[in-house]
């Protein structure tokens, strides 16, 4: 069974999984600087994805002056491409449902065909971020 959890930093609780699974994907598996991984913590909404009561997934969205950055799309490698992606974003879309403003990202190279897939066109050109390379990518149909 299918369940996402939308919590705030001060569940302590599921920031530390939520942070088990970033660490797992982005410090170790694409050797990001753990201290970029753990900016902006405190003012973010942060969502968990669980098949049968394991966090398999986790995600969050912030405001910005710009409007909401979604950012920390992480899905353990092990339960990749079978839609907890997906899943997680379109609970943040549905969160941000009554926002008539600009939702964005700095999406990776590698997933955009991912993201183009559920809406989000890139903008700008390519830029280095956190050792990877990246797009700014914008929901178009959200303002």
């Amino acid at each position: 069974m299918i369940e996402i959890k939308k919590f705030r930093f001060g569940d302590s609780k599921l920031m530390q999984i939520a942070h088990e699974i970033r660490h797992e994907v982005f410090v170790i598996g694409q050797n990001c600087p753990e201290e970029l991984e753990w900016e902006f913590e405190e003012e973010s909404t942060h969502f968990l994805v669980f098949n049968n009561k394991k966090a398999v997934a986790t995600a969050r969205h912030r405001k910005t002056i710009k409007g909401y950055k979604l950012e920390r799309f992480a899905v353990l490698a092990s339960k990749r491409g079978k839609g907890y992606g997906k899943k997680v974003l379109q609970a943040i879309l549905a969160d941000l449902a009554d926002f008539n403003g600009l939702l964005y990202m700095h999406a990776q190279v590698q997933v955009l065909p991912f993201y183009e897939k559920l809406g989000f066109e890139k903008e700008g050109e390519i830029f280095e971020e956190a050792g990877i390379m990246h797009y700014k990518m914008v929901l178009q149909n959200n303002y």
